[in-house]
């Protein structure tokens, strides 16, 4: 992690915004344009709106959790985007329910993209709730506490969801999941 984000307390706004675009504005926008079904200009608008928010918010309040204030500030932004498309829309489940996982980025060599397609169509087949911890864990790379701080689950509940996603995820690829 950048040295101005350990010291974010003798950081100006502007400062922080950087050190934070630096460290997070790729797997931000990756997030994002997987809750907006692959829609990359409307994530890279979303990511530009969470750190525009993040200059005007108060260093101190943030202090110790950056990573998951801007994963939430970034989620909360997407349901808005969507929200706004659909005003029908009550809740985040119901925003999120029938998007689709955006497309591996094309520089990766094509046996991935195919293994990473193969994944993300598994993973649509999970309920709403595990797909959205299992992005955040594997996409954003959140601790389950920051996964708590961004869902409003308990950590208790991630882990529960995540490990029950994955053997899922395992079952459904056909590959072999050890009874635990």
């Amino acid at each position: 992690m950048s040295a101005v984000l350990l010291h974010i307390m003798e950081v100006s706004p502007r400062e922080l915004v950087e050190s934070a675009q630096a460290d997070f504005e790729g797997p931000l926008t990756g997030y994002a344009a997987g809750l907006l079904g692959g829609d990359w200009d409307r994530a890279r608008d979303v990511v530009q709106d969470t750190f525009i928010k993040l200059h005007r918010q108060d260093p101190e309040m943030i202090q110790g959790r950056l990573k998951s204030w801007l994963y939430t500030v970034c989620r909360n932004r997407s349901i808005d985007v969507l929200r706004k498309e659909n005003p029908m829309l009550s809740s985040a489940g119901e925003a999120f329910e029938n998007l689709n996982d955006s497309s591996p980025d094309p520089s990766r060599a094509m046996e991935e993209r195919e293994r990473h397609a193969e994944v993300m169509t598994f993973l649509d087949r999970l309920p709403e709730n595990q797909r959205e911890v299992i992005r955040l864990k594997f996409q954003g790379d959140l601790s389950y506490k920051e996964i708590s701080d961004v869902t409003g689950l308990s950590v208790s509940n991630v882990g529960f969801l995540i490990h029950t996603g994955i053997k899922r995820l395992r079952s459904l690829m056909g590959v072999e999941v050890n009874s635990d």
